[in-house]
């Protein structure tokens, strides 16, 4: 394993519970800090008044001694409707300029999403044409962009096909990939063989956990093969070091302070 691992945590479980959850950014980063972890992955849903001052958002991270690993944004369109097309590059260009104000941080895009009828080649070639044109605002301010692939419902990125095709279309000079081990294994035969192929692409990682029914489990009690995904991130020519946990789990709905912490804890025992 690699000596210089950082270890960062993705404020989905916190996003997940909805309106059952109503805490703030702050809330989030005390949370975060206090799990032990060193970086955090913030989307556009949770970053709450920050959105609008990246400065008091860099203050903020660096009294609770955190990084900005990546900016995640979505879109109701799916990126998949081109009449949505303009506006969500502006957005992607909203966020890269955010990102900007970060060094080393990247902007994640959420994956490709099937929002309204018609065939699916016609939803990959908007995909790949939006990814691709957000991958060349992202190289004219400095960061980088990758593509999140997810296995939520309606994704247009869930199995090893889909994969394969969208990563025909998209230029690996301009948009890398985070792999997010829970979602490829909800949809791939072999996950691992999936990394390898596309190893060459990888920015930085999600780790997260399923078990044998493909239910969200907590980081260790599932079917991953964790230490052997640090393995193969490690050794791919671009990742940056960050290995990003996001848990979705009963135990985190519950608890999701608690259920970071635990996974912190979990990471160590890899030597993470």
């Amino acid at each position: 394993m690699r000596k210089d691992i950082k270890v960062g945590c993705q404020t989905f479980t916190w996003e997940m519970l909805g309106n059952a959850w109503a805490g703030t950014a702050d809330d989030l980063l005390s949370a975060i800090s206090a799990g032990g972890y060193s970086g955090i992955e913030i989307t556009d849903t949770m970053i709450g008044r920050y959105g609008a001052d990246p400065h008091a958002f860099a203050n903020a991270l660096k009294d609770c001694g955190l990084t900005l690993v990546s900016f995640a944004f979505g879109s109701k369109s799916g990126f998949t409707v081109a009449d949505a097309m303009k506006d969500d590059l502006a957005t992607a260009k909203r966020w890269i300029d955010y990102a900007a104000h970060f060094p080393g941080a990247l902007v994640s895009i959420g994956s490709a999403t099937v929002v309204s009828d018609g065939p699916r080649d016609g939803k990959f070639a908007i995909a790949g044409e939006f990814y691709n044109r957000a991958g060349e605002l992202g190289k004219a301010a400095g960061v980088q962009i990758a593509v999140h692939p997810s296995s939520h419902h309606n994704t247009l990125l869930f199995d090893r096909a889909d994969y394969d095709r969208i990563f025909a279309l998209l230029d690996p000079s301009l948009v890398g990939w985070v792999p997010d081990t829970g979602h490829i294994l909800r949809g791939h035969a072999d996950m691992l063989d999936t990394m390898r192929t596309y190893q060459d692409r990888i920015r930085y990682l999600h780790l997260k956990d399923v078990d044998a029914h493909d239910r969200w489990a907590m980081l260790g009690k599932g079917v991953l093969d964790t230490p052997a995904v640090i393995d193969l991130v490690s050794a791919a020519p671009r990742f940056n070091g960050w290995l990003v946990l996001e848990e979705e789990s009963e135990t985190a709905g519950a608890d999701p302070a608690a259920a970071v912490k635990a996974n912190r804890q979990t990471m160590r025992g890899y030597g993470a």
